[in-house]
């Protein structure tokens, strides 16, 4: 089962387990031991680093096990069709600056979406569902940009404070 690399056999717990290797790997420079997928999340310096280097197809790949985005969402918030993304995963390609910020902002949301509703199937749901407090727009839709991620997780940082509007 260690070497499984298809999501369904992994948990969560196995795919950020594998993240924090990777992501370690990605930013060796900068730090000399392990860091777990938290304190990577944690650490604007790291994530910049990773953002300047890069991506590697492989790191996205486990994000992507853990969002509830599906691989047509994926492709829409990368800018590339879902043709161009079977290319970088049988190419092992590195993402664009511009595309590697995108990912995790999306690890971001991810992280925090799930930290409140406890399961990512419970937040892909909120995902979906137009909200009164983001002017009846689907949060899923607001992730496209910088400023309706922010949106977003201000949304989520509200709500888990008991903030409704």
């Amino acid at each position: 089962m260690d070497n499984c690399l298809i999501p369904f056999c992994m948990d969560t717990d196995q795919i950020t387990s594998k993240l924090g290797k990777e992501l370690t790997s990605l930013v060796k420079r900068s730090k000399k031991e392990p860091i777990t997928y938290d304190e990577f999340l944690a650490d604007k310096m790291l994530m910049r680093l990773a953002i300047q280097e890069g991506i590697p197809y492989r790191v996205f790949s486990l994000i992507q096990d853990i969002t509830p985005l599906t691989e047509e969402d994926w492709a829409e918030l990368l800018d590339l069709s879902t043709k161009s993304m079977h290319r970088y995963k049988q190419q092992a390609k590195v993402f664009r600056p511009i595309q590697s910020e995108k990912i995790i902002e999306m690890a971001e949301v991810t992280k925090i979406g799930i930290d409140f509703f406890g399961d990512r199937e419970k937040f892909k749901t909120w995902l979906l569902i137009p909200n009164f407090a983001l002017g009846n727009a689907r949060p899923i839709d607001l992730l496209k940009d910088s400023y309706g991620k922010e949106m977003v997780v201000a949304e989520l940082t509200r709500v888990a404070h008991g903030i409704f509007i």
